[in-house]
């Protein structure tokens, strides 16, 4: 899988980081303060969204009767301490990323969080001197699907995109790397349990933790 690859590319949540699960309580705590349940198609809705644009998304669909910034301030404040303290790496990521590191492979994040919380989660687990560049979807003109966060990551590392691999775990995620012409490997995560079969049908491999790469246990899938 790695063979050839001059960089690696990591989505965030679901993928490098265990936190999904930490996002549905928070979206259950925050809506029922408006009166609102749970909506069962939320996580597709917003599935490849930046930070802001999901925050525009919550204030449209929702009625919400503070700005998006202001969105944006209260999730801050609800999930930071989650992310410095309780969000850890997924199985063998750390691992995964020391041989990269070691075989002098370019490191780069793609994520649609914001650079405060990925910057508390990296440091908080060890990790954040691995990375080369860190991009978010508001940094670019679109968020995933759209190739634009995988492309911008690659030039910024000085690599061409058909020499990248991605890890992601969610459709459109998959879909942002594809577009973008770079290999991309699945990555399961029990929050996108329901979408495995259009995920194994888009991705090139799938893993079930990071030790499935250093092992050369991963599935070729395409």
């Amino acid at each position: 899988m790695l063979r050839q690859k001059k960089a690696v590319i990591f989505d965030l949540d679901g993928t490098l980081m265990d936190s999904m699960w930490m996002w549905k309580a928070i979206d259950i705590e925050y809506l029922g303060r408006y009166g609102y349940e749970l909506p069962p198609d939320l996580q597709k809705e917003i599935e490849g969204m930046g930070f802001t644009e999901t925050a525009v998304y919550f204030k449209e669909r929702f009625h919400l009767p503070m700005t998006v910034e202001e969105i944006k301030q209260e999730w801050h404040r609800m999930s930071y301490d989650k992310y410095a303290q309780e969000v850890p790496v997924k199985k063998g990521a750390d691992r995964l990323l020391k041989l990269l590191k070691e075989r002098g492979i370019k490191i780069g994040i793609a994520s649609s969080n914001s650079h405060e919380l990925i910057n508390a989660c990296l440091a908080a687990n060890g990790v954040r001197e691995y990375f080369d560049c860190i991009r978010t979807s508001c940094d670019v003109a679109k968020g995933k699907p759209s190739p634009d966060i995988y492309l911008s990551v690659a030039g910024s590392l000085g690599v061409s995109p058909e020499d990248c691999l991605v890890f992601e775990d969610v459709p459109m995620g998959i879909l942002a790397g594809r577009n973008a012409g770079m290999t991309v490997c699945a990555v399961a995560d029990e929050s996108a349990a329901d979408q495995i079969e259009k995920i194994r049908e888009l991705a090139d491999y799938y893993i079930r933790t990071f030790e499935d790469v250093l092992n050369h246990t991963y599935e070729v899938l395409n």
